[in-house]
C-alpha cells in the first residue's frame, strides 16, 4: 500500500525521533558542540589580534549566524508566530547571554571566565524551582553550595574587596545566569521548531551589538586583512553550528548525561589556554575550578524521572 504524504512525513518523524534517542548520535553531537565552546576563545582572541574589536566582532560574527538561519525563520513562521511574546523574551534573554559572554571572552581572561560562567547549575537550580516547579533535594542542594563556594574561592574573597570584582567577571557570571533563563524558555517552547529559536538568540544579539555600536562615541577601526570574512566565518559556521547542535543534543538524551558532557566545554578551555598560552593557573583558581567541576558532576550524574522531550513531526517536516 503507497503511502501518503503525511503518513509518510508522519513516519519519518517518528524514525528520526526513534534513531536519535537510541543510538549514540546525540552523545557524540554534544560532546563535539561542547569541545567546540571550549575552543570559542581562540577565535576570539584570534580576531583581537587582527585588530577587529570586540562590537564590531560580536555584531558581525551573529549577523552572520542570524542570515543563514533567516530561511528557515521566515519558513516556519506559521509555527512561532503565535507565540511571538516568548520568542522576543528567546531574543532578548538569549542575545544578552550570548553578547555578555562572547564580550567576557574578548576582554577577560578565558578560563576565569568560563569557570564563573560555569556558575549555571546553581541559576539552573534555581529557575527550575520558581519556574518550572522542580524539587530541590540534598543532591541539588549540594550542588548548588559547593559550586557557589567554588565560585568564592576562584574570586580570592578573603584577599580582594568586592570593589575589585571585574565588571567582566560580573557580565561571566551574568552569561550563565542567561543561558539557564534561556534553557527554560525553550523548555516552554517545545512546539517550536529548533531553528526559529536559535535564530531569534541571534537576531537578539545582533541587536543589543548594533544599539551598542550606534551608542559608542569611539570605536576602532575597522581592520583591512582577512578579519573580517573570518569573522563572518565564525558566526555562520562556528557558533551557528555548535548552538544547534547543542540545542539538538540536550533534548534527545538524559538530563544527567548531557550535563556531564557539557562539563567538556569547561574542560577543554582550560587545557586548551594552558597548552596554547602557556598560562599559569593559580592555586586558588585550581581548586575553585575543581569544586565548580564536582558540583556539575554531582548534579550531572542524578536520575531524571521526566520523559525526554521528543521533536515534533511538524517541526521536522520544516527542517
Amino acid at each position: 500500500m503507497t503511502q501518503s504524504p503525511n503518513e509518510a512525513n508522519h513516519s519519518l518523524a517518528y524514525h528520526i525521533n526513534e534513531f536519535s534517542m537510541n543510538t549514540r548520535l546525540p552523545v557524540i553531537i554534544l560532546f563535539i558542540s561542547a569541545v567546540g565552546w571550549g575552543f570559542a576563545w581562540l577565535p576570539i582572541k584570534t580576531l583581537n589580534d587582527m585588530g577587529l574589536d570586540s562590537l564590531h566582532l560580536i555584531f558581525i560574527a551573529f549577523i552572520s549566524g542570524a542570515l543563514v538561519m533567516s530561511p528557515w525563520l521566515i519558513k516556519q513562521f506559521k509555527y512561532w508566530k503565535q507565540g511571538i511574546g516568548l520568542m522576543l523574551m528567546i531574543a532578548l534573554i538569549g542575545g544578552f547571554t550570548n553578547a555578555s559572554f562572547q564580550t567576557a571572552i574578548f576582554y577577560g581572561d578565558v578560563i576565569r571566565v568560563m569557570i564563573l560562567f560555569y556558575l549555571l547549575p546553581v541559576w539552573s537550580v534555581l529557575g527550575g524551582r520558581l519556574f518550572l516547579k522542580e524539587k530541590i533535594d540534598n543532591i541539588r542542594l549540594i550542588s548548588a553550595v559547593v559550586c557557589l563556594s567554588g565560585a568564592f574561592v576562584i574570586l580570592d574573597i578573603w584577599h580582594t574587596s568586592w570593589h575589585g570584582i571585574s565588571w567582566i567577571d560580573l557580565m561571566a557570571i551574568a552569561s550563565g545566569m542567561g543561558l539557564a533563563a534561556t534553557n527554560i524558555l525553550f523548555r516552554f517552547t517545545q512546539h517550536i521548531p529548533l531553528m526559529s529559536k536559535v535564530s531569534f538568540t541571534f537576531i537578539g544579539c545582533t541587536i543589543i551589538m548594533g544599539s551598542f555600536l550606534l551608542a559608542a562615541t569611539q570605536t576602532g577601526p575597522l581592520p583591512d586583512n582577512n578579519a573580517i570574512p573570518l569573522a563572518v566565518a565564525y558566526g555562520a559556521l562556528w557558533l551557528s553550528l555548535i548552538t544547534i547542535g547543542t540545542q539538538w543534543a540536550v533534548t534527545r538524551m538524559e538530563a544527567g548525561r548531557s550535563s556531564i558532557i557539557l562539563v567538556m566545554e569547561l574542560v577543554v578551555a582550560v587545557v586548551s589556554v594552558a597548552v596554547i598560552t602557556s598560562a599559569e593557573l593559580k592555586t586558588h583558581e585550581i581548586i575553585g575550578a575543581l569544586m565548580v567541576i564536582s558540583a556539575a558532576l554531582l548534579e550531572g550524574s542524578r536520575s531524571e524521572d521526566e520523559s525526554i522531550p521528543r521533536v515534533s513531526d511538524k517541526a521536522i517536516n520544516e527542517i
